[in-house]
């Protein structure tokens, strides 16, 4: 009877042992790290790669992963061009991995080369969806001047609340 009790007591103390969850389990692997990751990407208009190295050291970023047929997606690119004021000490970074002649559409029809504070850039590599666990669109990331995560936004932004971020000292 004693084992019978002692092994009921060892499985159950095992089962909720390995049922909890740590937080290095339910925390993204962007925000554990806290900084932009590497990564390898192809600009728009002319597809030369674009990597972390290419980023701009000392500014905050704004790291946009969009679909360029997705309505939120074009609604807070139209929001960030008319604001596009409040961006000029940022760099921001728009990503897809939609087709490339998809990315070039959108460029092209929102005048994208007109802005140079924004990269549109295509991950061929289907990299950042996956790390950044993109669940809808667009995904807005907000890093410091520092390269450090600061906050994400989901969706059809208050784009006010974007640059405030972003502007953040």
């Amino acid at each position: 009877m004693k084992r019978i009790l002692f092994l009921m007591a060892s499985l159950f103390i095992a089962v909720v042992s390995f049922s909890q969850k740590s937080m290095s389990d339910t925390v993204s692997a962007y925000i554990r790290s806290g900084l932009i990751p590497s990564f390898t990407t192809y600009k728009a208009p002319d597809s030369t790669a674009f990597t972390k190295q290419d980023v701009r050291k000392g500014k905050p970023v704004l790291l946009m992963i969009f679909s360029p047929d997705c309505s939120h997606c074009q609604n807070v690119t139209k929001e960030i061009i008319k604001n596009i004021e409040h961006f000029k000490k940022a760099q921001i970074i728009m990503i897809t991995w939609l087709p490339y002649s998809d990315m070039s559409a959108f460029y092209k029809d929102y005048k994208i080369a007109n802005y140079p504070e924004i990269t549109m850039a295509w991950d061929s590599k289907y990299f950042f969806l996956p790390y950044y666990n993109v669940r809808n669109y667009p995904k807005l990331i907000v890093y410091d001047k520092k390269g450090k995560y600061v906050k994400e936004f989901h969706g059809d932004v208050n784009i006010e609340d974007v640059w405030q971020t972003v502007n953040k000292k």
